[in-house]
C-alpha cells in the first residue's frame, strides 16, 4: 500500500496556495518561539478573523448562536478556539488538538554567575533533547519577567539582525581525547549547558555606578573589584528594568537564534526550530480560520507541556479544556451542565495533531520501512503511538480509522500511515490518550519531521499543505 509522492500531481494553483501557506507558517514560527508567543500570535490572528473572548460574550449577556466565534486563553500559554456549529454542542464537536511547547533550555531561578571573568546563565533543559546538539550554535533568549508590582515584561534577545547572540561552549578538539570516548548521552552533561552571556568586566566607582574597566596601570590594581556579572545586571536593568531577584519570577527560555528558512536547492522543505509541534498547531489554526460554519462546532485546541508529560495547569491533563466547554454550554443556554458536558465530550471526534518521524535513509536501521512516514506523501495518521508494547498509547478503533479513510479520500487529501520507528528502539506519546478518557474518538495525525527535537527540524512543504487540507476536511465532515 505504498503512497505516491504528491509533488508530481500539483497544478500551478496548488503550488501557489502551497507557497502562500508555507510563507505564513514561517512567519508564525519566527514570531512564536515560545508557547506564550504562539498564544499571542494565535490571539492576534483569531481576532482579525472575528473571534471574541468568552469573557466578552458573558459580559455582554449574549447567548451563543451558530456561526459565532469565541476563544479562551489559559495563562497565555494555552488557547482554545471555537466556531459554534449548527447542531447542539451536546451532539459533539470536531476538535483539532496540538501542542505549542518545544524542547529548549530553561533558565534556572538563580541563573546568573561569573567564573574567571566570564558571565553565564545556568539552565535546565526542557523535554527530550540530545544535549550535544545545543553547543556552539547561536542562541536567543525569549520569555517574560514578572515583577512584584504585577507588571510582566517581555524579553527577546538574539533574533533581530542587530542583536547579540548567546551560546553554549564546547571543548576544543585538541583537548577532547577523553571527551570523545564518552557516550553521546553524556558527552555534554546537563549541568554544562550553561549559556555564555558576557566577558567584559566593569568596576564600581565611588558613586556606586558601574563603568567600563580602564587598562591604565592605576586601575589594573583594582581589577579584583571589576565584575562581568555587574555589567550584565546593568544591561538588564537598562533594557528591562530588571533586578537580579526578578529572575525568581521569570520564565526565560533559551532557543535557537535562527529564522525559519526554505530548505533544499528546490526549496521543497522548511528548516526551523520548534516544528514539533507548531507545524500541526499552525495548520490546525489555519484550517479553523479558513472553514465556514459547519454542522458541528469546530475547535482548535493548542496546549502546553506536552514535551514533559502534558502536566501542570497549562498541559492537557489540566481541566482547562473541560472547563471551557462547560462555559460554552452555559452560554448556549444548556441546563444540567455536568451531564451535558459529558455528552458533548463523549460525542466529539478529535485529531491529536502531532508530528511523526519521517523516514531517514541515513538512519534506515531505526525504521521499519513499510510502516514509516515519508516526505511528500501527505498527512500522517498513527493509529497508535506509545513505546514498545504500545505503553502510553491511544489505540484508535477500526471504525474510526475507516471514517478517517473515507473523510480524507472524499476530500482528495494525500495521506499515509506510520509507526514511530522500530518497536523496541523507543517510542513517544501525544495528547491523544488524555482526550480519549472522555470517550471521544481520537487518532494521532500530523506532519512527518526529520531531525525531530533537534534545534533545527525539517518538514516537507507538500506535507504541510496536505495537513491543512486534511484538517479542513475533518472539520467539514458531517457524519
Amino acid at each position: 500500500m505504498e503512497r505516491k509522492n504528491i509533488w508530481t500531481t500539483y497544478t500551478e494553483a496548488d503550488l501557489a496556495a502551497l507557497e502562500s501557506l508555507c510563507g505564513t507558517y514561517r512567519d508564525f514560527l519566527d514570531h512564536g518561539k515560545t508557547e506564550r508567543e504562539c498564544v499571542s500570535r494565535t490571539e492576534e490572528l483569531a481576532r482579525k478573523n472575528g473571534y471574541r473572548r468568552i469573557e466578552e460574550i458573558r459580559s455582554a449577556g449574549e447567548t451563543l448562536k451558530p456561526g459565532m466565534k469565541v476563544y479562551a486563553l489559559n495563562r497565555r500559554k494555552a488557547a482554545a478556539l471555537f466556531q459554534i456549529g449548527k447542531r447542539p454542542l451536546t451532539e459533539g464537536m470536531r476538535i483539532l488538538g496540538a501542542h505549542i511547547d518545544s524542547p529548549r533550555l530553561d533558565l534556572k531561578q538563580n541563573p546568573l554567575y561569573e567564573d574567571s571573568q566570564m558571565a553565564y546563565l545556568d539552565t535546565h533543559y526542557y523535554g527530550g533533547v540530545k544535549k550535544y546538539q545545543w553547543v556552539t550554535i547561536p542562541l536567543a533568549l525569549h520569555g517574560v519577567v514578572a515583577k512584584k508590582d504585577g507588571s510582566v515584561i517581555p524579553v527577546t534577545i538574539g533574533d533581530r539582525a542587530d542583536d547579540p547572540v548567546l551560546c553554549v561552549t564546547d571543548l576544543l578538539i585538541h583537548l577532547a581525547s577523553e571527551q570523545m570516548e564518552k557516550k553521546a548521552r553524556v558527552v555534554i552533561e546537563g549541568e554544562n549547558l550553561d549559556v555564555l552571556i558576557g566577558s567584559r568586566p566593569v568596576k564600581k566607582t565611588a558613586s556606586g555606578e558601574a563603568t567600563e574597566e580602564s587598562e591604565t596601570a592605576a586601575e589594573d590594581k583594582e581589577k579584583e573589584n571589576a565584575s562581568v556579572r555587574e555589567g550584565i545586571l546593568r544591561i538588564l536593568k537598562d533594557a528591562y528594568q530588571m533586578e537580579e531577584e526578578d529572575f525568581l519570577s521569570a520564565e526565560l527560555e533559551v532557543v535557537p537564534a535562527m529564522n525559519a528558512r526554505d530548505c533544499g536547492l528546490d526549496r521543497s522543505m522548511i528548516a526551523a526550530y520548534g516544528q514539533d509541534d507548531r507545524v500541526c498547531a499552525y495548520t490546525s489554526l489555519a484550517a479553523l480560520l479558513d472553514t465556514p460554519v459547519q454542522e458541528y462546532t469546530s475547535c482548535a485546541l493548542l496546549v502546553d507541556k506536552e514535551e514533559i508529560g502534558s502536566v501542570g495547569a497549562t498541559g492537557m491533563h489540566s481541566r482547562f479544556f473541560e472547563n471551557t466547554v462547560a462555559e460554552l454550554l452555559e452560554l448556549s443556554g444548556v441546563s444540567g451542565t455536568d451531564l451535558a458536558l459529558r455528552r458533548t465530550l463523549s460525542s466529539s471526534r478529535m485529531l491529536s495533531s502531532d508530528v511523526s518521524a519521517a523516514y531517514d535513509p541515513l538512519y534506515a536501521s531505526a525504521f521499519e520501512k513499510k510502516n514509516s512516514a515519508f516526505f511528500g506523501r501527505g498527512l500522517v495518521f498513527n493509529k497508535y503511538t506509545g513505546a514498545r508494547g504500545k505503553s502510553g498509547s491511544n489505540d484508535a478503533d477500526a471504525e474510526y480509522m475507516a471514517w478517517i479513510r473515507r473523510t480524507m479520500d472524499d476530500a482528495d487529501v494525500a495521506w499515509q500511515t506510520a509507526e514511530l520507528g522500530k518497536i523496541d528502539l523507543g517510542g513517544g506519546g501525544t495528547i491523544a490518550y488524555i482526550s480519549a478518557v472522555y470517550g471521544m474518538d481520537v487518532i494521532d495525525s500530523g506532519v512527518a519531521v526529520l531531525s525531530m527535537h533537534a534545534p533545527m527540524e525539517i518538514t516537507s512543504k507538500a506535507d504541510i499543505y496536505e495537513a491543512k487540507k486534511g484538517y479542513e476536511a475533518f472539520l467539514r465532515a458531517e457524519e
